[in-house]
């Protein structure tokens, strides 16, 4: 992931939905592949019931990728994963990957909510679901998770920006 991604513009971001996929299903295992370009620094949201493993660059491996989830309780919950490293890395660029995908994550956020607006408005109730990120590595340091909110919270972000 590139420094140049760090504010969200929806005129950069493209959406693919993919069939049988749409803006009403499926709900639960809805899955998001974000990748994007550092030269144009745009955002490709692809949706539907697989990741998109043929959009990740496999030598960069920056990608976001989230999925729809129950929860113990049944609640869905966005969760998503970021890849830092799979010990392919030293331990200093999986630092430095796990910063910028920290440092990004809110503007990938955006694109995965901003690019399902038509799935939200038939399921507002998922607005208020929570997000929840792992970061992916082989360095105990680098391997968490963390709440980033609500797709709510990232809506009213973008809308207040505008």
């Amino acid at each position: 992931m590139e420094r140049n991604m760090s504010v969200f513009n929806p005129q950069k971001l493209s959406v693919k939905l993919i069939p049988p996929a749409t803006t009403v299903q499926p709900i639960e295992g809805r899955k998001y592949t974000l990748t994007h370009s550092d030269i144009t620094a745009e955002l490709f949201l692809d949706i539907g019931y697989e990741y998109n493993y043929e959009a990740i660059d496999r030598k960069m491996r920056d990608e976001v990728l989230a999925e729809w989830k129950k929860d113990e309780q049944g609640r869905l919950n966005l969760v998503g994963k970021a890849y830092v490293d799979g010990g392919e890395f030293g331990e200093t660029v999986s630092g430095i990957r796990f910063n910028v995908f920290k440092k990004e994550m809110d503007t990938a956020l955006k694109g995965i909510v901003y690019g399902d607006l038509p799935f939200y408005a038939n399921y507002p109730v998922l607005l208020d679901a929570p997000i929840f990120i792992y970061y992916e590595s082989t360095y105990p340091e680098f391997q968490q998770v963390f709440y980033y909110g609500t797709p709510r919270h990232y809506l009213n972000q973008i809308y207040q920006r505008s």
